[in-house]
């Protein structure tokens, strides 16, 4: 069905009904049918170390039952991949299947590129806490894909550092700046930790669990809010952290910042459920002394988390098989045999709730196992992810975000500027790209 990007809109936080409409109805266009008699190949465009492994399990158990073979093609990740498959979709030769993170599924929809599946996985909504489902309807009635892994967000820190200096671990973000200011003057050479800019998925975490809707649609346009209290309430707090002096300035996965964590300089990450992998290669000489807790909340005894990362499995429009594509999918990341190989050939952390603390994660990381509750603690707080507002040029927002708060981290000066960049150059390539945009 021919449509203008106008009426290609998707909200991540509410959809006009007419759009979600018109949106299931042409994400539902293909012919296939997975019914069709005789064997189906698939492909499979995925990034994850050891996907073939996962891939081969469905290929000599259900698929061989069901005379559906899924191939694995290597691909890189981020928008290296969104683009070559948008460049695939024009061509009419996009692969089945596609691992998208969850940020990049409103682009993918927004360009016809995915199918609606929600008549062949709906009932695998269950299986995902809600503001995880969420993030693959896009606040419609559609689903655009299946859930794979999820990076809810946590607080981790050196817990023999902590009962050194005597801090408590901070429930809130006003208990988290007192942490910080204490831990400087007791040791001025020590930091509770930084604000980084060089990976733009941590602040939008952050400002997703204050609260923020960076992109919903208000009728028939889009509707930015990348600049709104929420975030400024966020923005606002680590900046004036950074131009105090009380937390570090220096962005992370560096040779400096792993030094820092290794030697005791930086005693606290604010970071998502895979941060022991990162920490085994950053700070080796620290193992077994860090600790996980839920991240500090806005108001005291709220309990909510944020998103930091995450993947899902969607079939394209297109796919001739939609059907098939779609059993895989759901196959992947709900079968319990399927998702513990997919923990250990691939490393995820599951968005099935079931899985969380079972096969691969009934025990806590080797990183981390002083702290047997680890993945019982971390499923808990999964389940508290808030929703989240994703819309068609992420990579704008994000790139502004990066060379704009790097610089205001950098200089000491004022964040809500920076914010303000990011509204600003967000909003102008939605236009640009002829997109209604609401004021």
């Amino acid at each position: 069905m021919p449509y203008t990007k106008r009426r290609r809109l998707v909200s991540s936080a509410v959809a006009v009904a007419l759009g979600a409409t018109a949106l299931a109805a042409c994400g539902s266009s293909s012919d296939d049918d997975g019914a069709a008699s005789g064997p189906v190949t698939l492909t499979y465009w995925s990034w994850a170390p050891g996907m073939d492994k996962v891939v081969d399990l469905w290929n000599k158990g259900p698929g061989k039952e069901q005379q559906i073979t899924v191939t694995v093609k290597k691909q890189a990740s981020g928008d290296t991949l969104v683009t070559k498959i948008l460049t695939a979709h024009k061509a009419g030769k996009a692969p089945d299947l596609v691992q998208a993170e969850y940020q990049a599924l409103p682009t993918l929809v927004s360009n016809d590129a995915l199918a609606d599946i929600s008549g062949e996985v709906g009932d695998a909504k269950k299986e995902f806490a809600d503001g995880v489902w969420q993030q693959t309807t896009l606040g419609t009635d559609a689903v655009y894909a299946v859930p794979q892994d999820i990076g809810p967000m946590m607080f981790f820190y050196r817990e023999d550092l902590f009962e050194q200096y005597k801090l408590t671990v901070p429930t809130t973000w006003d208990e988290f700046a007192d942490t910080a200011r204490k831990l400087k003057k007791a040791a001025p050479g020590k930091d509770l930790t930084t604000f980084s800019a060089n990976d733009s998925g941590l602040f939008a975490g952050l400002a997703q669990q204050a609260g923020a809707q960076w992109w919903t649609t208000s009728g028939d346009t889009w509707k930015v809010g990348i600049n709104d209290a929420a975030t400024k309430k966020v923005a606002e707090f680590w900046g004036g952290l950074v131009e105090e002096g009380a937390i570090d300035n220096q962005p992370m996965y560096t040779p400096a910042w792993n030094k820092a964590l290794d030697t005791g300089q930086q005693i606290a990450w604010v970071s998502a459920v895979w941060a022991p992998g990162t920490l085994t290669t950053a700070a080796p000489a620290t193992k077994g002394k860090w600790a996980m807790a839920p991240l500090p909340q806005w108001t005291k005894g709220e309990n909510r988390t944020g998103s930091w990362g995450g993947s899902s499995t969607a079939v394209t429009t297109d796919s001739t098989h939609k059907d098939a594509a779609a059993t895989f999918a759901a196959w992947l990341n709900t079968d319990a045999r399927a998702l513990n190989a997919l923990a250990k050939e691939s490393g995820i952390y599951p968005a099935s709730t079931a899985a969380q603390t079972s096969g691969a994660f009934a025990a806590p990381p080797e990183f981390f196992a002083n702290q047997p509750d680890f993945y019982t603690k971390a499923a808990e707080i999964a389940e508290t992810t808030a929703p989240s507002a994703w819309g068609p040029n992420v990579n704008v927002a994000y790139t502004t975000f990066k060379n704009a708060f790097g610089a205001a981290a950098k200089n000491k000066s004022d964040f809500t500027a920076a914010l303000d960049a990011m509204q600003e150059d967000t909003v102008a390539d939605l236009k640009k790209q002829g997109f209604g945009v609401a004021e």
